[in-house]
């Protein structure tokens, strides 16, 4: 056995080692959001029968249900359950940015990206929607095979990689999830953004933080050393600080939010000592709940 091949083997052992522990945590998440009594059901053209409901102006006569109806006086319309699965695409920042905890006790951004990113893919999946890794070269799948496949490449080592996603050719109409700290200029995000929108793409946006960036706790001299290309700063008084960088991360999240409502996105944030459930459900909610 050659050297490289000695440290690839090593390298595939250790990716195999964390695929269990990151799936058994985002099954785990996966099942304690509540997505409705009847989860993705949408009412739509299908024919697996749904429910009945009493008849409203404007419904179409074929609709009616004539056995139903004859049982009770109201007049009953049988409903279906929307049967088309969407092409969802998720994208997971894996840029050294991520690789960022401001206390032992936190995850790194990257951990907590990839149990959400995983987790959103189990409930998609579990819905029937069809799901795929933005640049990983997946054909988006319904099949629940896909998950230790997601699980895998989320894991797998990647150097270099870029704190945007890269443009894409994407089915028209199908729809992106971005996860990520997007912390990157504004005219740059909105570069990237525009690349998708204009292509007829709809997305949602999670902005995933560490909570020291939102308020920069730090106190006395502190050296701030770039994870990616910004080199290092040394502040002697950290606190001296605190108020402006407040105001400019603030004023570059709205600016992010901005640019999302602008081509018909949502974007949300969070941070890692938050529980991963709520974004979880928002984002859920926001793919499953689409007009019919």
């Amino acid at each position: 056995m050659t050297a490289g091949s000695g440290a690839l083997r090593n390298r595939a052992e250790a990716l195999a080692a964390r695929v269990p522990p990151l799936l058994v945590a985002a099954h785990r998440i996966a099942a304690t959001v509540e997505f409705g009594e009847h989860g993705r059901r949408r009412v739509g053209q299908g024919e697996t029968f749904w429910q009945f409901r009493r008849y409203q102006p404007g419904d179409a006569t074929s609709a009616i249900d004539w056995r139903q109806s004859a049982k009770a006086d109201p007049v009953f319309v049988r409903e279906t359950e929307w049967a088309a699965a969407q092409s969802i695409f998720l994208w997971c920042d894996r840029s050294p940015s991520m690789h960022y905890r401001s206390d032992r006790n936190l995850p790194e951004k990257s951990g907590q990206a990839e149990l959400l990113t995983l987790a959103l893919a189990i409930l998609l999946l579990a819905g029937g929607e069809r799901v795929a890794l933005l640049g990983a070269g997946m054909r988006p799948t319904a099949g629940r095979s896909a998950i230790d496949r997601i699980a895998r490449h989320l894991l797998a080592e990647r150097d270099g990689e870029a704190s945007l996603p890269l443009p894409a050719a994407l089915p028209r109409h199908a729809e992106l999830v971005l996860i990520g700290d997007f912390l990157s200029p504004l005219p740059e995000i909105e570069r990237s953004l525009a690349r998708f929108a204009e292509a007829g793409l709809h997305g949602h946006i999670l902005q995933l933080l560490d909570p020291a960036e939102e308020t920069l706790p730090f106190l006395g001299r502190v050296r701030f050393e770039g994870l990616e290309t910004e080199g290092e700063l040394l502040l002697g008084r950290v606190e001296m600080v605190r108020d402006q960088y407040r105001e400019r991360f603030e004023t570059h999240c709205a600016g992010l939010a901005d640019l999302a409502r602008a081509i018909g996105w949502s974007a949300t944030r969070t941070t890692t000592d938050r529980p991963p459930q709520a974004p979880l459900l928002a984002l859920h909610r926001r793919l499953t709940e689409r007009p019919g």
